[in-house]
């Protein structure tokens, strides 16, 4: 076990989108780099979905990971902020399969319980128990959007080799066969 893994973590977003990229060798973390797609100033939903693609294909082909671990959209009661949510989601999943690189979604408690143990923390504690873990003297972001990104990733190595109800896919093929309802 001692090549390194990098793992990018995804959370996704219309406003903000947060990206966090670690390495794990010998079992140690490190924060690589952390990243926030700001989309407030794009005038559509189209040309945000754009920006999400290249901004996710431009990391993926800076840092290489190995694996990519994605927030799943949480059920809310506004459908349209679902459905947008879901197409970044979506377009994340493509630059990474595009790639050939394996995803896992996880769920925002299953995360927020991997960092803090309480699946109802708030963002603000998950950050702050990130900074502990990855022995960051200062938090590199004001977003927390970012820090849930960072917050995936490492949700993530937590769960290598022990993953439950999270839902992984090393390709389209495999994609199609765990969601055959959404071939059309």
């Amino acid at each position: 076990m001692s090549a390194e893994k990098i793992i990018l973590g995804i959370d996704p977003g219309t406003t903000v989108m947060g990206f966090g990229l670690i390495s794990v060798k010998k079992g140690k973390m490190e924060m690589v780099s952390i990243h926030e797609l700001l989309l407030k100033k794009y005038p559509n939903h189209e040309t945000k979905l754009k920006y999400i693609f290249e901004k996710t294909l431009a990391l993926i082909d800076e840092f290489h990971p190995d694996e990519v671990a994605l927030e799943a959209p949480f059920y809310g009661k506004n459908v349209q902020s679902m459905l947008k949510l879901g197409r970044a989601q979506g377009v994340a999943m493509a630059a990474s399969l595009y790639r050939n690189i394996p995803i896992t979604e996880y769920s925002p408690k299953k995360i927020k319980m991997a960092i803090t143990g309480n699946g109802n923390a708030s963002k603000e504690q998950v950050a702050g128990m990130l900074q502990n873990l990855l022995k960051l003297k200062e938090f590199p972001t004001k977003y927390l959007d970012a820090s849930d990104g960072l917050a995936v990733a490492v949700c993530h190595h937590f769960n290598s080799g022990t993953i439950t109800d999270t839902k992984s896919y090393t390709g389209w093929e495999s994609f199609l066969k765990q969601n055959p309802d959404r071939l059309k």
